[in-house]
C-alpha cells in the first residue's frame, strides 16, 4: 500500500473517531466500553484456560 494512501486513512480514521466523539459522545462512550469488556472477557477466558492447563 504507497504510504500516501496509508497516510490517509490513518488520519481520516483519527478525524472520524474525534468526530464521533464530539457529536456522538454517549455512542462513542458505549463502544468503547464494549471494547474494553471483551477485551477482559478475552483476559479472563486466557487466564481460565491456563489455570486450566496447569492443573
Amino acid at each position: 500500500m504507497p504510504v500516501f494512501v496509508k497516510k490517509l486513512l490513518t488520519w481520516g480514521s483519527v478525524a472520524f473517531l474525534i468526530y464521533f466523539m464530539a457529536f456522538r459522545p454517549d455512542g462513542a462512550a458505549q463502544l468503547f466500553k464494549a471494547i474494553g469488556a471483551m477485551l477482559v472477557a478475552m483476559a479472563q477466558g486466557l487466564g481460565d484456560f491456563l489455570t486450566t492447563l496447569m492443573t
